[in-house]
């Protein structure tokens, strides 16, 4: 028995660690908090999430797709970070107002611009709903027929949830769907741009530091929530008043010192912290080496490009930075996860699991066997993987591809028509064709990307699983690239904006010229061998593998009881919290928990392009005019690292004290930090905060908007 109870504290020791976890609101008081009031939280746990009174959740908004923003006035004012706001920014900007180079603050509430397609999303309230999901699924019945009536009853949930209201409604799967939850949203639509620092200071540092500590870039945007006369979601309209919140965060003027408790709230994309040794070895060793050259070498082409043109830098700006961020984070993810020894330490886990469960010899069968299913199937599926990365990283990082392989889903609902069945080709020739003129793309930039991306197909996937038609072109140019893709990009109408103007006008009468285009017939070739060739296969095998996780889940629950497991990320709602802390980087590096604009100005003085700022910020900080915003010593702090567990969907999130008051916006993560998506590592994996008084610094003194401070509740 001693033995067992040893086992179980080691496999705990393993799983979770101090200032682990992405925690469900409605579920804090419940699970953990206990623990948050002894790392110093002050508050309750009804204040950070109620359905019936205003809450901490009132004012944490998904913004956009994919980052969170935070409401800090009663006026609907909203903050997040600039590289969240960076796709409305650039939508807004053209050479010559060009508010991602220049900034960009309104001094009127008539000066702010609306942002068409963008939206903020609340979540009402949050019910488990498992239950309910499971309602007629029966034991012994196939995983298709469980999975057919699990849909349908999520459907049927959703549905009556918003039947008779405005909300819309979504049900998420947790613990790889041994759990489920309703969220019920309300989606507002017509967002307006306030406040944007330009590229320089919002975004300074750029690729050089992006993923890295220590930081000083200004990494905010700030825009406002419209809404109708009874304060409801409402399409944009000069009639619209700005948006009454139930709930705006107070800000601090305090700031932070070593060991202070922080939280963070917000909407976290993605985490995979229960992954096998199998997953991991696969994602550290062949996934994520294979994807950041790839990007490296799309990265390349068009930075290269984008520095010698204004235009070509602006239709670039969104996708390059988009590129850029995951090819930094998988490169850091490596690192961290080498350096953490993860592998090893998922078999240890996995072998120590085991002896757990040796005492019961059904249990110990039925995991012996469930490793041996995860081995073969991460087997059957590593190469699979490869193929698919090729496809996805490398040939459709192309334009061109992308563009033309999306106009044959208009092809096929044409031919439908044609036989006489039924199709959707009225509706997909019409929205299902690229907008013209092409938007955010330049020939000559997308010629070098398909040129790039060619050669390093043919030089590293074997000709045998290439597609059959791209293989004869390569064999018919003699394995020159160059040839193959002047031939491309010269032949075919698809490519020019003027041509394909001329050829989209009537599809149904030049159907004969598009499927005669060259790079229409290769794209479809493409797509049709990887989608009959690769896509099938991988998609079986994920299902599989899925299905061996959500096994693997619940065994971790049921056995070791003493242990509160926190869902993965899925784009929710959570709550994490940590400390201000500092780490231990490279032998010999020791990084403090905080940065000044002493750094910035450091930074600046290499002459470095991407440590560029504009003569105002040196000028402000020569006098060392930072009024209200300094620390007692007179610096002025730009960011601070503490040890809260976050990930992507967290950027913009809101960073509070112990007392729930703004003290930063959260923005990024350290480098070698990435690998908290798959282990958490509490030595040395740290989210990056900008720190709230460089935000209102720049608002008030840089940009002299000081007049948005006065609708904010500051608590100095």
């Amino acid at each position: 028995m001693m033995k067992r109870i040893i086992m179980v504290l080691v496999l705990i020791a393993n799983i979770a660690k101090a200032d682990e976890g992405m925690w469900l609101p409605q579920l804090i008081e419940a699970m953990n908090f206990a623990d948050m009031k002894k790392n110093g939280f002050k508050l309750t746990a009804q204040q950070i999430y109620s359905i019936n009174k205003a809450s901490m959740k009132d004012a944490v908004a998904i913004f956009g797709g994919g980052c969170t923003s935070e409401v800090i006035s009663t006026n609907g004012l909203i903050l997040t970070n600039h590289h969240c706001g960076y796709g409305a920014i650039a939508a807004l900007s053209s050479v010559d107002n060009d508010y991602l180079k220049n900034g960009f603050f309104a001094m009127t509430a008539s000066d702010e611009i609306y942002c068409k397609g963008l939206s903020v999303t609340f979540i009402k309230r949050i019910d488990d709903v498992t239950a309910q999901v499971f309602k007629n699924v029966k034991s012994g019945i196939s995983e298709v027929q469980k999975d057919s009536i699990m849909q349908a009853n999520i459907k049927r949930i959703e549905t009556e949830a918003k039947a008779g209201n405005q909300y819309e409604t979504f049900v998420r799967p947790f613990y790889y769907g041994n759990e489920f939850y309703l969220f019920t949203t309300e989606v507002y639509k017509d967002i307006r741009l306030v406040a944007a620092p330009p590229e320089s200071i919002g975004k300074f540092g750029g690729e050089t530091d992006n993923w890295v500590w220590p930081r000083h870039n200004a990494d905010f945007s700030m825009f406002r929530i419209y809404a109708d006369v009874n304060n409801k979601p409402a399409e944009f309209s000069v009639q619209n008043k700005p948006y009454h919140p139930a709930y705006s965060f107070p800000i601090s003027l305090k700031g932070t010192e070593l060991g202070d408790f922080t939280m963070v709230y917000g909407f976290p994309g993605r985490t995979q912290e229960y992954l096998t040794s199998y997953a991991v070895d696969l994602l550290v060793n062949q996934q994520d080496p294979l994807r950041v050259k790839l990007r490296e070498q799309r990265l390349n082409v068009m930075e290269a490009d984008m520095k010698k043109n204004d235009t070509i830098r602006l239709m670039y700006a969104n996708r390059y930075a988009g590129v850029a961020n995951a090819y930094k984070k998988w490169s850091g993810e490596m690192i961290g996860l080498k350096k953490s020894d993860a592998v090893n330490k998922k078999k240890k886990f996995e072998a120590d699991f085991l002896k757990l469960t040796e005492s019961d010899p059904a249990k110990k069968e039925k995991y012996f066997n469930l490793f041996k299913q995860f081995e073969k199937a991460f087997g059957d599926y590593a190469p699979l993987s490869k193929q698919y990365d090729y496809y996805s990283e490398c040939l459709m990082g192309v334009d061109g591809f992308r563009m033309a392989a999306g106009i044959s889903n208009v092809m096929l609902e044409l031919k439908k028509k044609q036989a006489g069945k039924d199709n959707k080709f009225a509706t997909l020739s019409k929205e299902g064709m690229p907008s013209l003129p092409f938007k955010n793309y330049n020939k000559a930039t997308d010629k070098k990307l398909c040129l790039t991306m060619l050669q390093i197909y043919l030089n590293e996937v074997d000709r045998s699983l290439m597609p059959i038609y791209l293989d004869s072109l390569f064999k018919v140019y003699k394995n020159n690239v160059a040839d193959l893709t002047d031939y491309l990009y010269q032949n075919s109408n698809m490519l020019d904006n003027e041509k394909a103007k001329n050829l989209y006008s009537d599809v149904e009468k030049n159907a004969g010229l598009i499927e005669k285009d060259p790079m229409y017939q290769l794209a479809l070739a493409i797509n049709q061998h990887y989608q009959k060739a690769v896509v099938p296969q991988t998609a079986y095998l994920e299902k599989q593998i899925a299905q061996l996780q959500k096994e693997y889940m619940l065994s971790l629950k049921e056995n070791i009881k003493t242990k509160k497991f926190y869902p993965d990320a899925n784009g929710t709602l959570r709550v994490a919290y940590g400390k201000v802390s500092d780490y231990d980087g490279k032998d010999g590096i020791h990084y403090k928990h905080y940065t000044t604009m002493d750094g910035l100005i450091e930074k600046n003085q290499t002459g470095e392009e991407d440590f560029y700022v504009k003569q105002r910020l040196i000028e402000l900080y020569n006098k060392k005019d930072f009024g209200q915003y300094a620390d007692k010593n007179g610096q002025l702090r730009t960011a601070f690292i503490a040890s809260n567990h976050t990930t992507g969907g967290n950027s913009g999130s809101p960073v509070l004290n112990a007392k729930g008051e703004l003290i930063g916006t959260n923005f990024d993560r350290n480098w070698e930090g990435t690998m908290s998506d798959v282990m958490y590592n509490v030595s040395f994996c740290r989210n990056i905060t900008l720190d709230v008084r460089y935000t209102l610094w720049v608002i008030d003194k840089y940009a002299g908007a000081g007049y948005l401070l006065n609708e904010m509740k500051i608590v100095k």
